[in-house]
């Protein structure tokens, strides 16, 4: 019998201007602190004032995940609206320029600009974190050891930063390049044992390389102050049935590789290098692409190695009760990632506030149990 997986999921949105459709900042005491009235802590600001995170609670399992945030994506929309402001779950704004963003005053923030500057500056991006609880520690830096392989097949999935500065940037996730400008990112190496991990984090601090792990931003890390794998590797997706969707696929793969890992069968680790070439293909390719299957040393479609990825975690998925919420994995192989619909509205109308308006509905898609809004299918 499986343990309980519990899961934790935050996302990061825009707040857009209605009529310009740009990014503008919200009023702090209207957005955040009515926000955190409303949801409690569940709500905060992040560096750029354009950025609002909400988290949702520990969750004993992904129907639980599910309402919470659609509540807090329905009550954050309500909230936007109220302040003459729009919610947008996007990974980059299609044509916002960072440099006219407003910092967010807060000690943790200044820190964060003073010591990487423009590249701190330049971070106007919007994430999924999915957070799976692991209790022992020694398991959890093994688990991330393996997991580390489905990192690339996890982002294409959630790819959906096409746009940066008015640019079609040709990559279906920009917001990846964007963000591996920042120090101690991306897929971490493989570490033999927690004790090795912790070693590591030592000598960072005593070196006053950082001042604790939480600026170690890898695309997976354990999280230093909860017993939980933290997976950081997602674009923020439209809809909410992709947040749940990839949050449930999330937790099947940390499920199934504890499986392997309490029978003694791990699964194969690969080096960083590799990973990071399948991570690249991700990013620029998306679903439309080819990434490596490392044991048949050949390149295999997208669709193919998801279908594969699928099978893999299936013997898991009804014990942890997530089938109905996995299953929206085929939804999205049907219809495209966000950055291929966006892409779809772009290339029919060539017009980024369009695709902007589009951002805006799909966003709204599912939070209250409405029916679906049409989708622009992949072109």
């Amino acid at each position: 019998m499986l343990p309980i997986f519990t899961i934790g999921i935050e996302e990061e949105y825009q707040t857009v201007d209605p009529i310009t459709r740009d990014l503008r900042s919200h009023i702090h005491a209207e957005i955040i602190e009515k926000g955190k009235m409303l949801l409690q802590e569940r709500v905060k600001a992040e560096m750029h004032q354009s950025v609002v995170e909400v988290g949702t609670s520990v969750c004993n399992s992904i129907q639980d995940a599910k309402k919470e945030v659609q509540k807090l994506r329905r009550d954050m929309i309500a909230l936007a609206k109220e302040n003459g402001l729009r919610l947008v779950a996007g990974a980059t704004h299609p044509f916002a320029d960072w440099r006219a963003q407003e910092i967010t005053p807060d000690e943790r923030y200044k820190n964060i600009v003073e010591d990487l500057q423009l590249v701190a500056r330049a971070n106007l991006i919007f994430g999924l974190h999915v957070h799976v609880g692991v209790d022992d520690r020694e398991t959890a830096i093994q688990l991330m050891n393996h997991a580390r392989y489905f990192l690339p097949h996890i982002l294409a999935l959630s790819t959906n930063s096409p746009f940066w500065l008015g640019m079609n940037t040709g990559l279906k996730s920009y917001r990846c390049k964007v963000f591996d400008k920042f120090p101690r990112t991306n897929i971490p190496d493989y570490f033999p044992s927690w004790g090795e991990y912790e070693n590591f984090v030592k000598l960072l601090i005593k070196t006053n390389c950082i001042d604790n792990a939480k600026k170690i931003w890898w695309d997976i890390r354990p999280h230093p102050f909860f017993n939980t794998l933290e997976f950081r590797i997602c674009d923020i997706p439209l809809r909410v049935d992709e947040t749940v969707a990839l949050a449930a696929l999330i937790q099947a793969t940390v499920a199934k590789l504890y499986k392997l890992y309490a029978a003694n069968q791990g699964f194969r680790l690969y080096r960083r290098a590799l990973i990071m070439e399948n991570k690249w293909r991700a990013a620029r390719y998306g679903l439309d692409g080819k990434i490596i299957d490392f044991g048949k040393q050949k390149e295999v479609p997208v669709r193919d190695l998801i279908g594969e990825y699928l099978d893999f975690v299936d013997d898991v998925v009804d014990e942890l009760g997530c089938r109905e919420e996995l299953s929206y994995i085929h939804e999205i192989l049907e219809m495209g990632s966000g950055a291929d619909r966006q892409l779809s509205i772009y290339h029919n109308t060539q017009d980024l506030k369009k695709v902007v308006d589009f951002m805006i509905e799909e966003t709204e898609v599912g939070v209250a149990n409405s029916a679906p809004a049409v989708v622009a299918r992949r072109s």
